[in-house]
């Protein structure tokens, strides 16, 4: 659990106590004796505050939405319980977090800030604010809301879009889908989720984790028991969920890897020699048994009528069997089916363009590179629990060194209780308490 601010001892925890006003009892607070509410924060009318509330769980723990005390806005507070239980699952929150934080792209979700941890003897969970969306692709693509060819252009330009910032930084996002795409109702889309994201790998012979990528969504060199992958995993991934959008159901939805690599090669054909270079013999020998398989591309214009020439041929180039002959990033935003989308989005939607009196200023660099790579050179030195545990406790500590009032998890908040469960205790709290994120006490 997080501490009040680096002036208090270890042995408090990050939690307030007292009474104060239901707009202070969030679950999210500030430092009181040096915080003044900014302008916007202090001028949101009683009825625009929002309950907050669960809006994710999964393994990593839960995800609420709240409001920021500091200055009345609505993010998302992360909640990552028992990191430190082996060492490959704290060295990827460790990876994760400073990924969320080395991200600077509107198509990238980032943090904005990270609760103080404990002294380090007592840090067991960590509590992280990113930016909050209200939907993700997942939800809107099994809605009943219609969605045009407009939309899907949009959609994946933005997709394609984050993802190159993302690989030009080296990095392999390892689980692109639908509900790790986060979409606002103007449609502006962010990839998140990097709990499986690593750097590029260059040297071939090492080998690389297989229980990546959510199955349906996994690529052939995965799924045929490749030691070593690059960014065209991720590409893979994306194609399926163009195919997604455009025919609203999964592409390749299997009960088993087994039977997700049948259903590729369904469409795809059997895959010669030379595309099965990277299948381990057992994969190799699976498929070699097989009846032979003609290619089935036509198929993909029957996903809807929005399955245009264009869009299949760009389709078609996603979803190859093998990683080297793959488009890359780079490739499909040059593709011109998406030339509609880039339009659209840099019109109206983008951040990166301005309107003048003399009309739409654009950027000179409508799909920007990260201006340096990640660099992931930390770990070597990261050989146990303990060492991780240090290393992301003192990363953490550093960056509360500036001048931004820090934030604290608030007990008195109605929501609290719900929130506590995912840990290790449940507390006891009012329940005309409002908000769970407050400003630290001093």
């Amino acid at each position: 659990m997080a501490v009040c601010g680096s002036r208090i001892s270890h042995s408090q925890m990050a939690f307030a106590n007292g009474s104060s006003s239901a707009h202070d009892r969030a679950i999210l607070s500030a430092t009181q004796t040096y915080y003044q509410p900014s302008p916007a924060a202090s001028s949101v009318p009683r009825r625009e505050f929002e309950p907050d509330r669960p809006i994710g769980y999964g393994a990593f723990g839960v995800v609420w939405s709240v409001t920021d005390p500091r200055d009345g806005k609505r993010v998302a507070l992360k909640k990552m319980p028992h990191v430190f239980q082996n060492l490959i699952s704290c060295k990827r929150v460790y990876r994760e977090l400073k990924m969320l934080f080395f991200f600077n792209h509107d198509n990238v979700l980032r943090a904005l800030d990270i609760l103080q941890p404990p002294h380090v003897d007592f840090f067991e969970e960590i509590y992280v604010v990113t930016e909050l969306l209200q939907s993700d692709l997942h939800k809107i693509i099994v809605s009943p809301q219609p969605l045009s060819s407009d939309h899907v252009k949009v959609f994946l330009y933005q997709i394609l879009r984050g993802l190159k910032y993302l690989h030009s930084a080296g990095i392999l996002h390892r689980d692109i889908k639908p509900g790790n795409l986060l979409v606002n109702s103007n449609c502006v889309l962010k990839v998140c989720d990097f709990g499986l994201a690593r750097v590029e790998e260059p040297d071939t012979s090492k080998h690389m984790t297989q229980e990546v990528v959510t199955q349906y969504y996994r690529a052939p060199e995965i799924l045929v028991g490749s030691k070593h992958y690059t960014s065209a995993v991720d590409m893979w991934s994306v194609g399926c969920i163009f195919a997604e959008l455009l025919g609203r159901r999964i592409l390749f939805q299997a009960q088993s890897p087994i039977t997700q690599l049948n259903l590729i090669t369904d469409l795809l054909g059997t895959p010669s020699m030379e595309d099965m270079k990277y299948a381990c013999d057992g994969a190799r020998a699976h498929l070699l048994r097989m009846p032979h398989k003609p290619p089935c591309l036509s198929a993909l214009y029957g996903l809807s009528s929005h399955a245009t020439h264009e869009a299949v041929h760009l389709l078609s180039r996603m979803l190859v069997f093998n990683p080297d002959k793959r488009i890359s990033c780079i490739d499909a935003l040059a593709h011109p089916y998406l030339d509609e989308g880039r339009l659209r989005y840099h019109t109206c939607m983008c951040n990166c363009c301005h309107n003048t009196s003399a009309g739409r200023q654009y950027t000179g660099e409508f799909e920007p590179a990260a201006p340096q790579r990640f660099d992931c050179l930390y770990e070597d030195d990261l050989h146990t629990v303990l060492q991780v545990k240090e290393a992301l406790h003192k990363f953490i500590t550093d960056r509360h060194q500036g001048n931004t009032v820090p934030l604290c998890i608030n007990p008195q908040s109605a929501a609290f209780k719900s929130f506590a469960r995912t840990g290790k205790k449940v507390f006891d709290v009012p329940s005309d308490a409002a908000n769970l994120l407050i400003p630290v006490r001093q």
